[in-house]
């Protein structure tokens, strides 16, 4: 794969040195297998949900941590004992790890699971400090 030289980024731009990390670390292909499935919603301007097709797994097997501006998803389903004989295994029954890059200011409110779907619900909350401001102009003289 090619790599991508970031170098004019950081000379132009200031303080988005992390989002030109993220950006390398995309580019460089460490990026997830594909399972779980899983959908992000814009809900309302600063509400937004991810839900994530994890059929086959009860609340007690998945385990949801934020950490700074990281949220990790994870599922762990205990193997049955019993050997059975399957004739076709279409559904999948291993462990996963999901991670998403949350955004500045953007907390996890709740998470709920309904029909197989974890629902995981966010909101961005700026606070006042860091929301825009009008500098007024002052005269020298």
């Amino acid at each position: 794969m090619s790599r991508f030289d970031l170098t004019p980024l950081y000379r132009s731009a200031i303080g988005f040195d992390r989002l030109a990390s993220l950006m390398e670390n995309a580019a460089s292909g460490s990026s997830n297998n594909g399972y779980p499935p899983y959908n992000i919603e814009l809900l309302s301007e600063n509400q937004y949900r991810i839900s994530m097709a994890v059929a086959g797994f009860s609340r007690q097997d998945l385990e949801i941590t934020s950490h700074e501006n990281t949220l990790m998803v994870k599922g762990n389903k205990e193997q049955d004992e019993s050997q059975r004989n399957y004739l076709y295994q279409g559904i999948a029954e291993r462990g996963f790890e999901r991670r998403f890059q949350l955004a500045d200011h953007v907390k996890v409110t709740g998470a709920d699971m309904e029909n197989g779907l974890l629902h995981i619900d966010l909101v961005r909350e700026v606070p006042e400090a860091a929301k825009p401001r009008t500098i007024a102009i002052g005269s020298a003289g």
